[in-house]
């Protein structure tokens, strides 16, 4: 290695350290909920609701897809964990849609949902409900977990490699046959737990390049591995700009984003783009796709970019509707007498995120409008 990039990558391992400590400290991680609360959020959820106008279905015939299979973390979760504890399953989480918790980190719809709308087909079934739901097992399967990656995180929940073991064990049993599976997509979400918990376990600065590696490697294991099971497509989502989360720009009185987190975070996409072109020239039909998340994020988030994308002005796309009274506290909080500690917004549609990490369901549909280029692209 010559020195001017042994230089790039030692200024770049401290930036990430300083970014992902930051994040394991601050609290929160891209796909979890705050560890401020001394305890992991353990979510279950009871029922799946079908899409309302707010989520326009789409008839993508032409795609010839008519499942979708889901695997990762809070970005994508629509109820897989136990319900326990709290966070995402205690009010006001669910307030827009459906009127009540349902185990998504939002006020309303997460990703999933509005992918699903893109697709054509309802919300995938939460794993855990496959024997209550069936009329929507015909739609896919969503089996992410809040809190997870794709090693061991610090929530007792699956890793994305256990998801698909479980997917794959599905079809073991006959839930889904060849010909499904060929008119399938899956879609995959890894938002930084890994990370977080690299450092909690003392990994150290310099090695942290070296795993970002290793992580975007794996992913890479994961997607031959779906696409291996037979499904159509394989979709993997990158990383948003973590410098703009409002657990990051609260010091900054949610004014602007953090840079140098940013610029850390296209370390990691970059990775992911080489990781996918390779798979992708390894592989007839280029399967392989990574649906970028960072321009979206930052064309809704930019208070001059144009606000024709989301069809809607958020009153300051930085600051969370809902917010803990005081640091020790976060969305959803409550102390011992059941009195809550936290705040929420007048409207929740005039706010981009909904708490530390996660958008509202607003925010989620303008990203999803000013995806549309990038999604177009999985036509081909």
């Amino acid at each position: 290695m010559d020195k001017q990039k042994k230089k790039q990558l030692d200024v770049l391992s401290i930036v990430l350290f300083t970014f992902f400590f930051a994040l394991l400290t601050g609290g929160a991680s891209a796909s979890s909920h705050s560890h401020n609360h001394k305890k992991h959020h353990n979510l279950h959820h009871h029922h799946q609701k079908h899409h309302d106008e707010q989520v326009q279905q789409h008839n993508h015939d032409h795609m010839g897809l008519s499942k979708l299979f889901v695997f990762g973390d809070s970005y994508v979760d629509t109820g897989n964990n136990q319900k326990a504890g709290g966070g995402s399953w205690s009010f006001p989480y669910g307030m827009t849609f459906p009127g009540r918790p349902t185990g998504r980190y939002s006020d309303g719809r997460v990703f999933t949902d509005f992918i699903a709308s893109f697709v054509g087909v309802k919300s995938p079934l939460p794993f855990k409900l496959r024997k209550y739901g069936k009329p929507l097992i015909p739609h896919g399967m969503n089996f992410a977990h809040g809190g997870t990656g794709v090693f061991n995180t610090l929530v007792p929940e699956p890793n994305m490699t256990t998801q698909i073991d479980t997917f794959t064990q599905l079809l073991k049993d006959g839930w889904y046959t060849k010909h499904d599976l060929n008119h399938s997509m899956a879609l995959l979400s890894v938002a930084g737990n890994d990370y977080g918990t690299f450092l909690f376990r003392n990994g150290s600065d310099k090695d942290l390049p070296a795993f970002i590696t290793k992580v975007v490697t794996q992913i890479g294991v994961n997607l031959v591995q779906v696409h291996g099971l037979g499904v159509k497509k394989v979709v993997v989502m990158g990383l948003q700009p973590l410098g703009c989360l409002p657990s990051k720009t609260a010091p900054l009185a949610y004014q602007k984003c953090q840079e140098t987190q940013n610029t850390a975070v296209g370390f990691h996409n970059l990775l992911l783009q080489q990781v996918v072109e390779k798979l992708n020239n390894e592989t007839t039909g280029s399967p392989f796709h990574v649906l970028d998340l960072y321009t979206p994020f930052m064309s809704v988030l930019d208070k001059q970019g144009p606000k024709k994308n989301s069809g809607h002005k958020f009153e300051n796309p930085l600051k969370p509707c809902c917010l803990g009274i005081s640091d020790k506290y976060s969305c959803g909080s409550v102390d011992n007498k059941g009195e809550k500690k936290y705040t929420i917004c007048e409207n929740p549609k005039s706010a981009f995120f909904w708490d530390g990490v996660h958008p509202t369901q607003q925010g989620w549909k303008a990203v999803y409008a000013a995806m549309q280029p990038s999604l177009d692209k999985l036509y081909y």
